[in-house]
């Protein structure tokens, strides 16, 4: 079972100068305790319905064809997506990267605890090797520090910050 859940809470229709309008459907992803949005056309939700095809036999996905743009419609394709993805989910034990990808969720290879620090009876050394990914650092933390034309100090943070780091000094 995944820690995953999928809901579609919403979508609306976009209107462009350069191309007929489309339906935008908002999509709340939760997982691990943190909650993100995706927005996503029916032809993306379509694109990835035909990558999946090659590699499994993923679920129905609603028609691509819709005659009438009127709000009842939507609502079905809405409820018919959002189904979409959740039995992608239920019905894979891992969740194929590209659909990974779709929901923006960072991918992190499912492997045992001894395959990911690598085998000591691996002939190989390049086989043990750890991958790291970069990490970025900033000089100050934008958050933490005030701005240096911020005239007035941000209490509740210095107050934490004592309350933490110096938690026997008594305030003045």
């Amino acid at each position: 079972m995944h820690n995953v859940r999928i809901f579609i809470p919403s979508f609306r229709s976009e209107d462009n100068p350069i191309e007929k309008g489309y339906t935008v459907f908002k999509i709340d992803v939760l997982m691990n305790g943190r909650q993100h949005t995706v927005k996503k056309r029916y032809s993306e939700f379509h694109n990835l319905h035909k990558i999946l095809k090659k590699s499994m036999t993923p679920p129905e996905i609603p028609s691509k064809h819709v005659r009438n743009w009127i709000p009842k419609v939507l609502e079905q394709r809405r409820h018919g997506l959002e189904l979409y993805l959740q039995a992608i989910i239920m019905e894979n034990e891992v969740l194929p990267k590209i659909f990974l990808d779709f929901l923006n969720i960072r991918h992190f290879p499912s492997l045992t605890k001894t395959e990911s620090c690598g085998s000591f009876e691996t002939e190989s050394e390049e086989a043990s090797k750890l991958t790291h990914q970069p990490a970025m650092l900033y000089h100050r933390d934008p958050y933490m520090l005030p701005s240096t034309h911020d005239t007035f100090s941000n209490v509740v943070i210095e107050g934490v910050i004592h309350g933490i780091f110096y938690p026997d000094l008594q305030p003045r």
